[in-house]
């Protein structure tokens, strides 16, 4: 499959992204990669990786799996962050001229999956830094509020705050890694939804998310008795993202930094090379 360019982004989505911090694109992926992707999510459920993470606790209902860098040991994700249309996404918004792939993080919540995705900032995980970073989160099952679709706080990434991170689940490591940071923690957004405007959309397969890494989301568990929801998030870096050499990012988890041999970034390099791939322009 030869690598595919996205269609042309409107300024109406631009806008939208810059203003709330989110919004939705359609029909962004065609059939064939939704076809391949969902093999291939299958196929890492089968055969998790060493720092995926199983959220559900054993012997409850459902299952909420998490995992990261999958890219690097299957070959579908590489292909997927690089050939599909993503990248030419994020360069359009980002209005990059150079993107690289910072990561991808497989999040799959099968039916009947009580736990929560917390209300969280993804920049504050991350060891980086600038404007031009950009999540793409990609369902490969129709999604909606039952089924655990993300949710956002409109406009929250121009508050100017940086929270603390939340852990994903109990026991996992990230939770006193997280707390070196020293920051506030989320407000507890749940328990005062009323005062917020919040975005939601129910999305077919072929559907995305764009993100902005600061802005507030959530999803809830997969209360559908049968439907799943298989979400697959990529992180893109344009032209001044670099590297942020702070304490508390998930970058100490022993596991994730296992995913990167050879890491040896400074403060405010660019993250370029083997384990970050330039995927704009395309290679070759």
């Amino acid at each position: 499959m030869p690598a595919d360019k996205a269609r042309e982004i409107t300024r109406e989505e631009i806008e939208a992204y810059r203003r709330d911090g989110a919004t939705v694109l359609r029909g962004v992926i065609d059939r064939e990669w939704i076809g391949i992707m969902r093999e291939a999510i299958d196929r890492i459920l089968s055969a998790p990786g060493p720092a995926s993470v199983e959220y559900t606790p054993k012997g409850r209902s459902g299952r909420y799996y998490g995992d990261f860098f999958v890219w690097r040991r299957d070959e579908d994700f590489r292909r997927f962050m690089a050939e599909s249309p993503m990248p030419d996404i994020a360069r359009q918004v980002m209005g990059s001229s150079l993107v690289n792939f910072f990561y991808d993080q497989l999040l799959v919540k099968e039916p009947q999956t009580a736990e929560p995705t917390p209300w969280h900032q993804d920049l504050s995980y991350w060891p980086v830094r600038g404007e031009d970073i950009i999540s793409i989160w990609a369902p490969f099952d129709a999604a909606n509020e039952e089924s655990g679709v993300v949710v956002y706080l409109r406009g929250s990434h121009r508050w100017g705050k940086m929270y603390a991170p939340s852990a994903f689940g109990k026991n996992t490591g990230f939770a006193e890694i997280y707390a070196r940071m020293g920051l506030e923690p989320v407000p507890d957004i749940e328990a005062e939804r009323d005062k917020h405007e919040i975005l939601k959309w129910e999305l077919e397969p072929g559907d995305v998310i764009i993100h902005h890494p600061l802005v507030l989301h959530y999803a809830s568990g997969n209360a559908s008795a049968t439907g799943r929801r298989r979400g697959l998030a990529l992180r893109y870096l344009g032209d001044d993202a670099c590297y942020d050499d702070r304490p508390g990012t998930f970058l100490e988890n022993p596991r994730v930094r296992a995913l990167l041999p050879g890491f040896a970034f400074r403060d405010g390099d660019r993250l370029d090379g083997p384990l970050f791939p330039r995927v704009w322009p395309r290679q070759g």
